[in-house]
């Protein structure tokens, strides 16, 4: 990032500018242009994935159907994009054959572009995705025992500048669009193949989001019948409280029981610590929050986490004893990156408890092993060090787990986020595409 800072007040909002806030003062970086949320393509069809039933409907019409038939198609079309997951409206067996070519002259079942995909030796995945206006972007899927975790991005790159965090080395290049952050959620799912199959999968998925209340405890009261995608963090690329109303647009598509139908009790949003938007995270999205705290003094999160110099310590922890809805049964959890001879001593363990309880916060830490990318200034702390520190915090009263780094070969550990593209070269990333179709083929 440029050593300087350009006032939002001082962009004209007619050049296609959108103002983000970054560490210390807000920059800004060029959007899509949009047209009533829609994103023009060069072949003047639309694209569908990431618009609401309402919004589908509204083009319909707009395209000379009247409104009763639009709202119809746009019900039957909804089903199969989120529900089961078509990519194609030949697919769309209950819309009449003549139809299926009116819609796919103007319409378009979009995804983002798959450039690379890699499988680490611990099962993680990750894929290097491409928006339509060629920016890269990664997600990440992390299968476990009793559940499987899709990390999502929601910026291309990130404007937080966090020291221990390799994304943060990259320049924001803007926000990820509604479809764009979905549609990561809808590959994942193409990928693994969980989509349903036929209309009984329907049903029994029907009966398993009736199981759902908002009541249930964060672990138990769902049951994922057999899925591997189970959960979604919004801890990929960029800050989601940054671009929220696309993060809380495409959470809603997730949530909703007739299209992907996710429980919002296994969605996390993680956040730096967005004062301004997280209350309405909780009552907008209503997700459980993780914050990226990795400090417990002023001197060590200013410098680790730069928007701690807009957003203390204290602010912060106020913020989360105010989030709505926050209790025992939804816990928030603290993110706590371990770094040698930093943050992570006998007395920091400590200082930790100390403020969780002074705000009453129900709380769960998770301490995190740094994850080491070259050329970053920081050394994981030993583990030695971060058993004591666990123990201390587990004395106090609070859960603190130490999370088991996964994806390390390939990249795709906690703060290791930082596209290929900035570490390959395209014409190595062509050989070996080009390389992995001739073993297939041979």
């Amino acid at each position: 990032m440029s050593e300087q800072h350009i006032s939002p007040a001082a962009v004209s909002t007619a050049a296609g500018l959108t103002p983000i806030p970054g560490n210390v003062d807000p920059m800004t970086v060029a959007r899509p242009s949009l047209v009533d949320g829609v994103t023009p393509r060069e072949d003047g069809r639309i694209d569908l994935i990431g618009l609401p039933k309402k919004r589908i409907a509204e083009l319909f019409e707009g395209a000379g159907l009247d409104v009763k038939a639009a709202k119809l198609r746009a019900k039957q079309v909804y089903h199969w994009l989120y529900h089961r997951g078509v990519t194609e409206f030949e697919a769309m067996t209950d819309i009449a054959k003549t139809m299926r070519p009116w819609l796919a002259e103007r319409f378009v079942i979009g995804r983002p572009e798959i450039v690379e995909a890699q499988h680490s030796s611990d099962g993680t995945r990750k894929w290097l995705l491409r928006t339509a206006d060629a920016h890269d972007f990664e997600m990440v899927f992390i299968p476990d025992a009793d559940r499987g975790t899709l990390c999502v991005s929601s910026q291309v790159g990130c404007t937080l500048n966090c020291r221990f965090c390799h994304t943060g080395t990259m320049r924001l290049v803007r926000n990820l669009t509604v479809g764009e952050i979905v549609g990561q959620v809808m590959l994942a799912r193409d990928s693994l193949s969980e989509w349903p199959k036929n209309a009984e999968d329907s049903r029994r998925l029907a009966a398993l989001m009736d199981d759902i209340g908002d009541d249930d405890d964060e672990e138990g009261g769902y049951h994922p019948s057999g899925r591997l995608l189970t959960n979604i963090v919004m801890m990929g690329m960029g800050e989601p409280l940054y671009n929220f109303d696309n993060v809380r647009d495409a959470l809603k598509l997730v949530m909703d029981g007739d299209g992907l139908a996710l429980s919002k009790r296994r969605i996390t949003l993680s956040t730096s610590g967005v004062i301004p938007q997280m209350e309405r995270c909780g009552e907008e999205i209503g997700v459980n929050l993780a914050v990226s705290l990795h400090a417990v003094t002023k001197e060590v999160r200013d410098e680790i986490v730069p928007v701690n110099k807009k957003y203390g310590i204290e602010q912060l922890l106020q913020a989360c004893a105010d989030y709505p809805r926050a209790s025992n049964a939804r816990r928030i959890t603290f993110e706590y990156v371990m770094l040698k001879d930093k943050n992570d001593s006998d007395d920091d363990a400590r200082e930790l408890v100390r403020l969780l309880k002074h705000y009453k916060l129900p709380a769960k830490v998770n301490l995190i092993p740094f994850n080491p990318w070259p050329g970053a200034p920081y050394e994981c702390s030993t583990p030695e060090r971060i058993r004591s520190f666990s123990e201390i915090v587990f004395q106090g009263g609070i859960s603190a787990p130490v999370r088991t780094p996964r994806g390390r070969d390939i990249d795709a550990a906690c703060g290791q986020l930082k596209t290929a593209a900035e570490k390959k070269s395209r014409a190595e990333i062509d050989r070996l595409l080009a390389e992995k179709e001739a073993a297939l083929l041979g």
